[in-house]
């Protein structure tokens, strides 16, 4: 039995925008006949390859608009890829936006297992997970509210706590670790340590480079729907791409010793900044 979890092969990921199905007939027709029907192609990813192994969890780093939350869109089937393939084996829970799969109008319990029931699970099996994830979002005495009447945080923690505790055989996060308070960060940082740790396949979606580097044992870097890499080396991709990001003119790396040589000039900037620190204390004394 294959122990992969998720396989990208080639995958390009394009979107037309000005055809008939964006803009609709009506629309369509009236520029057709003025001569003013236009239609353009954006392709949001180009050849990305990646695999991943159960148990295993990848961050996908990259500035907005590089891809990322396409290509989540894609590994889950919300998407068809228009070049390449995805090979999933398993169950998804996927948080990609805040609010999806969630009822505005519902209340929270409502909501908890209208959420679950989405994901695959029974009745009988949230009956004893509810007190669990309600507990572990912090929502106690929220029970009863509207959906509409929690603030983002609270959606965010309830999405996540559902996802996780209800234990799929791949979790998919964009952005959800960065949302609330930092005492809850810290427990979901906690919490994607347990379920890794139990076997679940993950991919994180994340601006914050340390939660990158705690949890994520591989790494895949997209810039403007490019790969620039995929690797196993998460801190020295991350110190690239944190020198990357420090630069003005922004140059992604073509090969691995260009990676290199970048992570290289990351350390060594922190060293400087750390000695001119301690050079600061010391005159202040």
């Amino acid at each position: 039995m294959s122990n992969i979890a998720i396989e990208c092969s080639n995958v390009s990921i394009r979107y037309v925008t000005g055809d008939f199905k964006s803009i609709g007939l009506k629309e369509y027709v009236i520029r057709k006949l003025t001569g003013n029907y236009k239609v353009k192609e954006f392709w949001a990813d180009r050849n990305v390859n990646f695999e991943l192994e159960k148990g295993e969890m990848l961050g996908i780093i990259g500035s907005n608009g590089a891809g990322k939350s396409t290509l989540l869109k894609a590994v889950t089937g919300i998407m068809l890829p228009t070049e390449g393939e995805i090979h999933v084996n398993g169950t998804i829970a996927a948080l990609l936006e805040l609010g999806s799969g969630f009822d505005n109008d519902m209340t929270v319990r409502e909501n908890t297992y209208l959420r679950g029931a989405l994901l695959g699970y029974t009745r009988k099996f949230l009956d004893e997970k509810y007190d669990e994830i309600i507990r572990f979002a912090e929502l106690e005495e929220f029970q009863d509210y509207c959906f509409k009447q929690l603030s983002s945080g609270m959606k965010s923690r309830l999405a996540f706590s559902i996802a996780c505790l209800v234990h799929p055989d791949i979790l998919i996060l964009d952005e959800v670790l960065s949302v609330g308070d930092g005492a809850f960060r810290k427990k979901s940082g906690d919490k994607m340590q347990e379920i890794i740790q139990g076997g679940v396949t993950a991919i994180l979606v994340s601006h914050v480079m340390p939660q990158v580097r705690e949890l994520c044992t591989k790494i895949l870097w997209l810039d403007h729907g490019k790969q620039v890499c995929f690797s196993g080396d998460v801190q020295e991709t991350c110190d690239a791409y944190e020198w990357f990001l420090s630069q003005k003119k922004k140059t992604p790396p073509k090969s691995e010793k260009e990676i290199h040589e970048m992570a290289a000039q990351w350390r060594k900037k922190l060293m400087e900044d750390e000695k001119k620190e301690k050079e600061k204390k010391a005159q202040k004394q």
